[in-house]
């Protein structure tokens, strides 16, 4: 690896961290999603939340961004794609971040994201090779977009839970970020399409660790719980579990499967479908941040100030790297 690069994709950070002559390393990252909701100017803030998150992840701040824009001009009036845009824009002022140009792709789906610049002081910088055994996990935001995702493509999901969704999926992680600064956070991932699970698996793999992960502890959107219970699931959620399960396991000694297990108890099956939650592929979800214990209810307290439903939901310890589920 180049000495420039600080950095790499080696263990699926959040973004590239790069050395630049200024003192202060170049956080460079890029993200483009599909549409989840119907109101064009929710998407592009969606969209942009969802792409800024990677620079705060790393413990940065974003500066500049591209517009990406996949979109079928052919099939749809101009005035979805400037809805789109202003929502984008108005998450980046919001932000302090510039858009200082982009590039536009005719395709006959609609996507949209954002190549996002950004810089962090080498000594505030946060990977995912920079947890340690004993600290604390506090994640910000509630989980279950995926799942609300999918009620709402197929008209199930209420206005509640919907409006919900789309205010967890447009609040930006700047606070979170600069709260966990404040209480000493060393290592964070954001918590999007590969799930709770998913992104911690990429930490204890990149730190060495094990984790515990208490599915009662984890904040939920609401209704999500009841939409996995009907069997409303994305595909990339249930991938997710998939992917995560041989390297987690139930602290009481019971196989972790693939699936959901169709012959558990009630209780068991509550806690299945909670466990199904963490492997939901989230769009801009919440901030996993890995911190000392001793700062861990006063960050969460700092956090719900900003009234985020945030809560500490395992730890991490020494051992081989693999999740336990309580």
């Amino acid at each position: 690896m180049r000495p420039d690069i600080v950095i790499d994709h080696a263990y699926s950070d959040d973004a590239a961290i790069v050395r630049h002559a200024g003192g202060r390393d170049l956080v460079l990252t890029a993200d483009v999603i599909a549409p989840l909701v119907d109101d064009p100017e929710a998407f592009g803030r969606i969209a942009a939340a969802n792409s800024l998150s990677d620079v705060w992840a790393m413990g940065g701040e974003p500066l500049f961004a591209l517009n990406l824009v996949f979109f079928p001009d052919d099939l749809l009036p101009l005035d979805v794609l400037d809805e789109i845009l202003a929502g984008g824009a108005r998450v980046c002022a919001e932000a302090g971040v510039a858009v200082v140009g982009g590039h536009t792709v005719r395709d006959p789906e609609v996507k949209f994201g954002l190549s996002v610049t950004g810089e962090v002081a080498p000594g505030a910088l946060w990977s995912n090779r920079t947890a340690h055994a004993g600290q604390a996990l506090v994640l910000t935001k509630a989980l279950g977009t995926g799942v609300i995702g999918q009620a709402i493509k197929k008209g199930l999901a209420s206005p509640a839970a919907t409006a919900a969704a789309i205010a967890s999926m447009t609040t930006l992680n700047q606070g979170a970020a600069r709260v966990g600064h404040a209480h000493g956070v060393t290592s964070a991932t954001d918590v999007t399409g590969f799930g709770l699970l998913g992104h911690l698996r990429n930490i204890v793999r990149g730190s060495n660790v094990a984790a515990r992960i208490s599915v009662g502890a984890m904040p939920l959107l609401p209704d999500a719980i009841d939409h996995l219970r009907a069997n409303i699931c994305p595909a990339g959620s249930k991938a997710n579990r998939a992917f995560v399960a041989p390297m987690v396991r139930w602290a009481d000694g019971a196989p972790f499967t693939a699936e959901a297990s169709a012959e558990a108890t009630s209780v068991e099956h509550e806690r299945e479908l909670r466990a199904s939650l963490a492997c939901d592929a989230q769009t801009s979800g919440g901030l996993l941040l890995c911190l000392p214990a001793a700062n861990a209810a006063a960050c969460v307290e700092s956090l719900r100030a900003l009234g985020l439903p945030a809560a500490q939901v395992g730890e991490l310890i020494a051992g081989e790297p693999m999740i336990t589920l309580a």
